[in-house]
């Protein structure tokens, strides 16, 4: 297999009947872990039918190394081993450089958006930003209203007006404006 071209793995799982929804939140959380790991390209997976139990799950590297960096990981291995009740891997196939592009008779095409989430300190900076003065302002508007009051039921109102206001209002206005740099892929480390 060639270092240099992406690789893309397609796993084949029968999930035990009754754990859907396990599965997929399971699938997520794979799909979580492997966004961050150097080389990852994206992955996706596809059920033949609605109410089909095999699954036919993919993942795809920028080249050989970083995909068995990835295979070969702790975290990986966690994964994996978590879902062992869950499921039973029937197949598994390696495509890697122009045949990985074209479909054999009765693929299944399937075309994933990824979820992008931001990094957890730019999380924190995007709720700092509306936070920060709305608080500010709270504190100087409720302050003469509430000042004879014990501390924990001015800090409780002030939660009950900042929470909703962020939750409905403020919060989506910011993430809407920062979603490029939000969503703005990371360099591989």
């Amino acid at each position: 297999m060639s270092l240099e071209h992406p690789i893309t793995v397609s796993v084949a799982r029968t999930i035990t009947p009754g754990y859907t929804r396990q599965a997929n939140a399971w699938a997520h959380a794979g799909q979580e872990l492997a966004r961050e790991w150097p080389g990852y390209l994206g992955s996706g997976w596809v059920r033949t039918a609605a109410d089909s139990d095999e699954w036919h799950m993919l993942y795809r590297f920028a080249d050989a190394e970083t995909l068995q960096a990835w295979e070969e990981s702790e975290e990986r291995r966690w994964w994996i081993e978590s879902a062992t009740e869950l499921m039973e891997v029937t197949r598994v196939e390696r495509r890697s450089g122009i045949e990985g592009w074209f479909s054999q008779p009765g693929d299944v095409n399937l075309i994933v958006p990824e979820t992008v989430v931001p990094p957890r300190w730019k999380q924190a900076v995007s709720i700092f930003l509306p936070f920060f003065p709305l608080s500010l302002l709270a504190n100087f508007l409720l302050h003469p209203l509430v000042q004879g009051w014990p501390l924990v039921l001015q800090v409780l109102l002030n939660i009950c007006v900042l929470t909703p206001l962020m939750v409905y209002i403020f919060l989506p206005v910011t993430t809407r404006l920062l979603k490029p740099w939000l969503e703005a892929k990371r360099r591989d480390q």
